[in-house]
């Protein structure tokens, strides 16, 4: 059975060596923060930390810091959730092995949660100010509850059944906060209390909004898995944790789970907003400050014995690395059931996972033509842009499983090469503009507006992909390099990016028909404009990075050869990807220096950190 608390899985740790006890005072004003990403980057255990500045309840981070990890605090259920996706997939398989599925029934029956009078979590009560200020970013505008969830039911058919739980981003203090009695709730687009909240918005009526911190890890795990809206993730989580979570009514007459850590129990008054951030975000940027619906707080229950669990964010990987990783896991081989003809999809971490999303499908719709073309392709990218979380990608690139079965997109080096040998620059970039955008990425044209590119390649070999530089190239002084990547791939470093949103670089535009004349050039079809050569090019995580994050494709997409016929954009020789920062981006995060000098300490020989960092 999975934990019913917190208290159990870290006490389970600390018995198999995967806790470490830090009992030096820590500042959670970025000292914190530093330590754990510090820690996570060596691999290294779950850390509590019982001497936290300001505040008596003690904090735990780098809890899911590795996949091992992960899969021991899971490890009674992951096997039966495994079989439980099969049968969704095969329902027939129950019927012809049904020994094997034994144990699924009674999981179901122990996932609905029941209800109870009181729990632990009622026992305490705190106040905004007493709880752990977390600032992970020398930027950030306050401190925030990084690991919540967030629950919400709908208005009109309140209960479970149509209940929600995510982890949205909650700001527990801020210059335009009441410090009392106020935070800030800033969820993202396509976020199912989104529709919760519109429901209030129609009924003028404030919408009830618990934030759970701790508690069974499952919820947290719940929090952020993907299911579809039909399935409420308190519901998984039962699934997940083995057994019926017990709930108890809070202050605002919502449940909570009654083993939770803390429960900051509110509500959302309608026409409320005020603004949040900035924030050090997964992308590795800043995200600015806009305004968001105000928490007003009603209660903060909390157990006698609660701790703090906390992660924080930033240029992947961090720690929200494990939690992509095990989702994929868990739902990898439900792909092909939910997008037809596909069959893989891998939204890369390196790149900030929304940005790019690499995808293998099934080319079969002319199987007779002499010349085969993405087709279906197609359809199935029209459809991964139209469900769930793949919704929200900004880059689809596609390839068909019949040019190479053992095509996967998981191995992105070799990926690209696949790609760039068959595509056809003039038939198969299919933009989607002034569409919305995920609302950290602030490459786009506003705030949840920018574009999307589907490039799909089917088809023989077009190409044979340059392994050494083109000889004289025509590049006017702004630019240098350039810089091999990859077989096809090259980089050049330009001047700095000046022009303003929703507008094109005439200087880039100008490359492209200079590129597109110069003799080898079609070895390279892929040309990425950066500010920085050599670090780009270091690895392909620097390069996912780069490119995918800073740049939006309609704004940022040029030709060498570029036309547009009928509305369709295309290149004859190869696109130019201008991946420099813009005047518009948010800054990049960067360390305090003097913070990381004090923990520099904490690691030397006799410190607490010592092996750890």
């Amino acid at each position: 059975m999975g934990y019913i608390n917190m208290r159990q899985c870290l006490a389970d740790l600390e018995a198999r060596g995967e806790l470490v006890r830090i009992q030096n005072e820590v500042d959670p004003y970025l000292e914190v923060g530093s330590i754990q990403r510090r820690v996570f980057q060596k691999n290294g255990p779950a850390l509590i930390f019982t001497n936290v500045k300001y505040t008596p309840f003690p904090m735990v981070g780098n809890l899911f810091g590795t996949m091992d990890r992960a899969r021991f605090i899971f490890r009674d259920t992951l096997d039966v959730l495994d079989r439980l996706f099969k049968l969704k997939i095969e329902p027939m398989r129950f019927f012809k092995s049904p020994w094997k599925y034994a144990d699924v029934l009674p999981l179901l029956a122990r996932s609905f949660p029941r209800k109870a009078a009181r729990g632990q979590v009622s026992q305490g009560r705190t106040s905004i100010g007493n709880l752990p200020g977390l600032v992970s970013w020398p930027g950030d505008g306050g401190a925030y509850v990084t690991l919540p969830q967030v629950y919400s039911e709908n208005p009109e058919r309140p209960g479970f059944m149509l209940s929600n739980l995510g982890m949205y981003r909650v700001q527990l203090t801020g210059e335009d906060f009441d410090s009392n009695r106020e935070m800030g709730l800033h969820y993202q687009i396509h976020r199912g209390i989104g529709r919760h909240h519109q429901l209030a918005l129609q009924r003028r009526e404030p919408l009830k909004v618990n934030v759970f911190i701790g508690g069974p890890p499952a919820m947290t795990l719940a929090a952020v898995m993907p299911l579809p809206e039909e399935v409420p993730e308190v519901i998984f989580a039962g699934a997940l944790c083995g057994r019926r979570i017990k709930m108890v009514p809070a202050a605002n007459g919502l449940p909570m789970p009654a083993e939770a850590d803390f429960c900051i129990s509110g509500h959302i008054q309608p026409g409320r907003e005020l603004p949040e951030g900035p924030f050090g975000d997964h992308l590795g940027y800043y995200s600015l400050k806009h305004d968001f619906p105000v928490l007003e707080v009603h209660r903060i229950h909390h157990r006698l014995d609660a701790v703090w669990p906390f992660t924080t964010v930033g240029r992947p990987p961090q720690e929200d690395t494990v939690f992509g990783t095990l989702i994929h896991e868990l739902t990898a081989q439900l792909i092909p059931s939910v997008f037809s003809g596909v069959r893989e999809v891998h939204a890369v971490d390196a790149a900030g996972v929304h940005p790019l999303l690499l995808a293998v499908g099934r080319e079969s719709y002319v199987p007779y033509a002499r010349k085969r073309q993405p087709q279906e392709l197609l359809t199935s990218a029209m459809n991964l842009l139209g469900q769930s979380q793949t919704s929200l990608s900004k880059y689809l690139i596609i390839a068909a499983e019949e040019d190479d079965p053992g095509l996967t997109a998981k191995n992105i080096p070799c990926f690209f090469h696949h790609v760039l040998r068959r595509i056809d620059f003039t038939r198969d970039l299919h933009f989607i503009t002034r569409t919305t955008m995920d609302t950290l990425d602030y490459s786009g044209i506003s705030l949840n507006q920018g574009s999307k590119l589907i490039m799909a390649a089917a088809g023989e070999i077009m190409r044979e992909l340059g392994f050494k530089m083109p000889g004289q190239l025509p590049l006017d002084n702004d630019f240098s390099g350039p810089f091999f990547m990859a077989p096809g791939i090259m980089v050049l470093q330009g001047p700095k990016n000046k022009s303003p949103r929703d507008t094109h670089d005439q200087k880039l535009e100008n490359l492209g028909s200079r590129l597109n004349e110069a003799a080898g050039m079609e070895k390279f079809p892929l040309v990425i404009v950066v500010d920085d050569g050599p670090f780009t090019v270091a690895d392909w995580e620097n390069f996912l990075w780069v490119v995918f994050t800073r740049s939006d494709p309609a704004t940022d997409i040029y030709g060498m050869g570029a036309f547009t016929r009928c509305k369709h954009w295309g290149a004859e020789k190869g696109i130019i990807i201008d991946a420099r920062l813009k005047p518009y981006h948010p800054s990049v995060l960067d360390e305090d220096p003097e913070v990381e000098k004090r923990v520099d300490r904490l690691g030397e020989r006799g410190g607490p950190l010592y092996g750890l960092i």
